[in-house]
């Protein structure tokens, strides 16, 4: 069984060995193989130069990383956490997500940016939050949220090959819990398809990363009632999967959009305006969302409170069977 954190260091290993232009760099990413151990083994197996410890300089990995892609390197570099990437977020905002429109379309810039991201770790303040709204705001650059170990390893290779950067955000709470059978066999998911979990016919419950076992469990609970929730793993913010979410909808006719982030601006609103756009006619109910609150990430002793829950999930679930 793998885990997920070892799918995106095998990604890592198979994507340096058959491309001598992919290289990994950021803090304690080579000696010590990263925090969370992510890029273990890739200094012995593939040297200094291809996995490169740097200065604890958020902006300045970032700025290195724009010149080596557009010298032809595809670098991979990991911020440390969530919230260490803002530091970053000049670079990533004016050139990362800039470079490719500002030369027409003749400058390929293949950059990665791996992110651990978000709660339920105990962690302390500013190495907890969910902030996948500010980069999919961003023109010029795809999100990507994996949830299991299979679409980690296989999203990450589709990142460091896509000509467009790539924010990869992975939920570092299941960095060790989501364990599967890796199968190499069969058609990789594409950035930009999203993942029908469960198959439902009540209510459309709408998830990423670690907002995904949530919905599955909440999913569980409410079969015991004797609702059908269909849910939906979005995999990829920006490009969105349009298409699978509007089909869902069409059948189930209740929508309810999990995520981690604080409610205000979060990207379930995205999905909620698309939904309202397109699909205000298939509706039964109002589309609701179960989200973190709008206050910084608080003590540990709250964590359970703030973030969403199972429970809070099957209640919102039962208001919209409810509506009439």
């Amino acid at each position: 069984m793998t885990t997920l954190v070892g799918a995106i260091n095998e990604a890592l290993h198979d994507a340096l060995e058959r491309d001598s232009r992919v290289m990994v760099m950021g803090e304690d990413v080579g000696v010590m193989g990263g925090v969370f151990r992510a890029t273990a083994g890739l200094r012995d197996r593939f040297g200094a130069e291809r996995c490169v410890d740097t200065p604890l300089a958020e902006a300045g990995i970032i700025g290195t990383a724009v010149g080596l892609a557009l010298s032809g390197w595809r670098p991979v570099c990991e911020m440390q956490f969530d919230a260490f990437s803002y530091p970053a977020l000049d670079q990533i905002i004016n050139h990362v997500g800039r470079y490719r429109a500002r030369s027409g379309g003749h400058v390929q810039m293949h950059l990665v940016v791996r992110i651990p991201y978000g709660g339920g770790l105990r962690a302390p303040e500013m190495h907890q939050d969910s902030p996948e709204a500010y980069y999919a705001h961003i023109p010029g650059i795809k999100v990507v949220v994996p949830a299991t170990p299979s679409d980690a390893k296989a999203l990450l290779h589709a990142a460091i090959d896509n000509p467009d950067p790539v924010i990869f955000l992975e939920p570092k709470r299941l960095y060790r819990t989501a364990r599967e059978e890796i199968v190499s066999e069969g058609r990789s998911p594409a950035l930009g398809e999203a993942r029908v979990v469960a198959v439902g016919d009540d209510v459309t419950l709408i998830a990423y990363g670690a907002m995904v076992p949530v919905a599955m469990d909440a999913r569980e609970r409410l079969s015991d009632d004797g609702i059908a929730a269909e849910v939906i793993d979005l995999r990829t913010l920006t490009p969105l999967d349009e298409q699978a979410i509007l089909h869902s909808v069409a059948k189930t006719g209740r929508v309810v959009v999990i995520q981690e982030a604080p409610r205000t601006c979060g990207f379930a609103a995205e999905v909620v305006a698309l939904v309202a756009d397109l699909a205000l006619f298939d509706l039964r109910a109002p589309v609701r969302r179960v989200t973190a609150y709008d206050i910084p990430y608080p003590v540990s002793s709250l964590e359970n409170a703030y973030l969403p829950s199972v429970a809070r999930v099957i209640d919102v679930v039962g208001a919209i069977m409810d509506y009439t």
